[in-house]
């Protein structure tokens, strides 16, 4: 499935990227090319709207962290909503988890999270 990506204005200085379908990465290229625009906006929040996100993997998750980075640098803030279940599970585990000190390569990490994701959608 092919990653969709779109921003909208919603309220001064805030842009909501919206993601639909999967997040990894052969497409991640798409949502750095829409963060880019983002960060050379005067935007000091952004809000991603995961309501049609299916899946993610690390290399989605580390640019939201760039864009976190980026928006914290300005002294404004990135924020997530509406997480489908299975990837509210892979931000549960980034959360609770030193990824260093648990995975030996992001191989391995992006093998862990598929099938984190895959026992949520199938119900386990």
């Amino acid at each position: 499935m092919a990653l969709k990506v779109w921003t909208t204005e919603t309220r001064p200085l805030t842009r909501t990227v919206h993601l639909a379908g999967k997040l990894d990465n052969d497409t991640v290229a798409l949502l750095d090319d829409e963060l880019n625009a983002v960060a050379s906006s005067t935007a000091t929040v952004v809000v991603f709207d995961l309501a049609a996100l299916d899946y993610v993997s690390s290399a989605g998750l580390r640019s939201i962290f760039r864009a976190q980075k980026v928006m914290a640098a300005r002294g404004g803030r990135a924020l997530l909503v509406n997480p489908k279940p299975q990837i509210q599970k892979v931000l549960e585990i980034i959360r609770a988890a030193d990824i260093s000190a648990v995975f030996t390569s992001v191989e391995e990490l992006d093998r862990y999270l598929d099938t984190m994701q895959r026992k949520v959608v199938d119900g386990e």
